[in-house]
């Protein structure tokens, strides 16, 4: 006989939290082809009780950018001309964080709405970067846009290498010319 301390009464919710929903999904293997219905299965819950907590795919990934993007940001933002090293300390613990969860940085590549808090947060502390840097609004925002598409693409492609005989550069390689490149001048302008 089940001991009554452990077992739950017919139609009583499950009792999980959005950590828990978390770390099962970041420990479950390829999160871009993990199914709702095997993450129910490790957290041990229904389908249906699961659907209580994370209404669907999209808010799942929502739920793990959160926690990726806390590990990501440095404490400290960016200041004056320490703005390219603070970039490359973002950019080397998007290497480290979104590689560790298989599959994460080919979602979040392709094109799709982020409802969090996450991605606004990043964009807004890597925007001071390049205003930091001196540039305008317009071209810290036209910045953002390159330094986080670029970064994605590089980290999904390593997780979908083309069989061309070819291999993608060295990250500390592509790293550094996408920040030499960086911020964003309008053509014709001189770099410093």
């Amino acid at each position: 006989m089940a001991d009554s301390a452990t077992t739950r009464p017919p139609g009583r919710p499950a009792q999980i939290s959005c950590e828990q929903i978390v770390d099962a999904a970041l420990s479950a293997g390829n999160l871009d082809t993990l199914t709702m219905r095997e993450l129910a299965s490790r957290l041990e819950v229904t389908h249906g009780a699961l659907y209580r907590w994370v209404k669907n795919r999209d808010q799942l990934f929502d739920l793990v950018s959160e926690v990726l993007i806390d590990r990501i940001l440095p404490s400290e933002g960016p200041r004056g001309e320490q703005w390219r090293p603070w970039l490359a300390r973002v950019a080397w613990a998007m290497h480290d964080q979104f590689l560790a969860v298989p599959g994460y940085a080919t979602r979040i590549a392709r094109p799709h709405r982020h409802t969090t808090e996450s991605f606004g947060r990043i964009r807004a502390a890597v925007i001071t970067a390049f205003t930091e840097a001196g540039l305008a609004p317009e071209l810290a925002e036209q910045s953002w846009y390159i330094f986080i598409t670029s970064v994605v693409s590089w980290l999904a492609a390593q997780e979908n290498p083309l069989d061309l005989g070819e291999r993608a550069p060295r990250f500390e390689l592509f790293l550094d010319a996408l920040l030499r490149g960086l911020p964003a001048r309008e053509p014709g302008a001189v770099r410093d």
